[in-house]
């Protein structure tokens, strides 16, 4: 068994929010969604249509298979899930590019007790000041202006 490289997942991710969007995917959709070359774009299709995420034939339309429908589901969500828990937590800096960094590896387990957490804090929203006033009242151990942290080449306002 092969795994999805991280740009296999992007990929797979864009093909799922377009297909969404508008029924159908063509090379083109997908090369202007993603701002790369054409035949980057054709590379990858190749590559997902041969672990059978996708089905393509040449000048048609792309069709994600019922396992491409599957993954690219759960990336999207995925996606969204970070995005919201990090935006719950009122994370300041570059949520999206954090996002980025975090998805690829973090499993599927892991997401549902981040779900959960998303849940029992709407739920509970006198849970979610209680933690952001144990914040307030504990400030990082650490320094925080560690600029030459790979995490830290991402685009930050600070």
């Amino acid at each position: 068994m092969s795994f999805l490289t991280e740009s296999m997942e992007d990929y797979l991710e864009m093909f799922y929010r377009i297909i969404q969007e508008q029924g159908y995917i063509r090379p083109i959709d997908l090369s202007k969604a993603i701002q790369v070359k054409p035949s980057s774009v054709t590379r990858m299709i190749k590559k997902l249509d041969e672990a059978q995420f996708i089905v393509y034939e040449k000048y048609r339309n792309i069709a994600l298979t019922a396992k491409g429908l599957r993954y690219g589901k759960f990336l999207v969500w995925r996606d969204e899930t970070l995005k919201e828990f990090l935006r719950l937590l009122q994370t300041k800096v570059g949520v999206d590019e954090q996002v980025e960094g975090i998805e690829h590896y973090i499993t599927p387990p892991t997401m549902n007790i981040i779900h959960n957490l998303i849940l029992y804090f709407k739920t509970n929203p006198e849970r979610l000041k209680e933690l952001e006033e144990l914040h307030q009242a504990n400030p990082p151990h650490h320094d925080t202006d560690l600029k030459q942290l790979r995490a830290w080449l991402f685009r930050h306002n600070n």
